[in-house]
């Protein structure tokens, strides 16, 4: 069994960092067009701040791009491993493009991109099965969505024995079916039977007819039945009336 949970947040912990609030804090460095600037940002521990060198004023999304992946190697890279577990971390360029040439944006895609490894220790710790996969993507607007992926199952034994209660399920269709069938050849050999005996009956009656002699049979488990049978046969009429023979 496996579970997938999408959670869409502003930022990576709702009690931890608003989308807005992030500020400088000290200066800011100047290098051809891009700016450095030292910024006070969230940490992933709730109430605890830090400062952060942010550089804006990228002339391109791939410039940008790159600085980002240089600090956060996670980013945009395919699937990465953290706890263990395959992750991946997408931004796209038009989210990307909104930011590099504004501090307030930059801080907060950055202080969410800093907080991903610990989001992804507590989702493994915080975990009932074990994680398959995760995921964190950044929309064009910087809303966040998170999708985990897990199972808990994870050494296999709940799908042996689903597996084996199938293929159980399955012996006792096809033992069900194979007996359907070996009944409806006995039913089938036993009219066959029968036939054969009332034909067998017939010629000798119309032998019997011939040379003024006959004699004839029948079987079962109702005397009257049986008796009526035995008329058919040697008659070739129904009989109308009754009479009271009891076995």
């Amino acid at each position: 069994m496996s579970i997938e949970i999408t959670n869409t947040y502003n930022n990576y912990a709702t009690n931890n960092t608003k989308k807005t609030d992030s500020k400088k804090s000290g200066g800011s460095n100047k290098e051809g067009n891009v700016t450095t600037s030292t910024v006070e940002i969230k940490t992933s521990a709730p109430g605890i701040t830090g400062t952060e060198q942010i550089k804006t004023g990228f002339s391109s999304v791939n410039d940008y791009s790159k600085y980002l992946q240089d600090k956060y190697s996670y980013m945009n890279t395919g699937i990465t491993s953290m706890q263990g577990v395959p992750a991946t971390v997408s931004v796209p360029g038009a989210f990307l493009k909104k930011c590099m040439n504004d501090i307030e944006k930059a801080a907060y895609l950055e202080e969410n991109l800093a907080a991903i490894p610990e989001c992804a220790k507590m989702a493994v710790n915080g975990s009932l099965g074990t994680l398959t996969s995760l995921s964190y993507q950044i929309d064009d607007n910087g809303n966040i969505t998170c999708i985990s992926s897990g199972t808990n199952d994870p050494d296999g034994k709940i799908a042996r024995e689903n597996a084996k209660r199938k293929a159980q399920e399955k012996r006792a269709a096809e033992e069900k079916a194979a007996n359907r069938r070996e009944k409806k050849k006995a039913e089938d050999e036993k009219t066959a039977k029968r036939r054969a005996e009332r034909k067998e009956q017939a010629e000798k009656l119309a032998e019997g007819r011939e040379t003024g002699t006959f004699m004839v049979s029948a079987t079962g488990t109702n005397v009257k039945s049986v008796m009526q049978n035995l008329i058919n046969t040697f008659s070739g009429t129904s009989i109308v009336g009754s009479f009271d023979i009891k076995a």
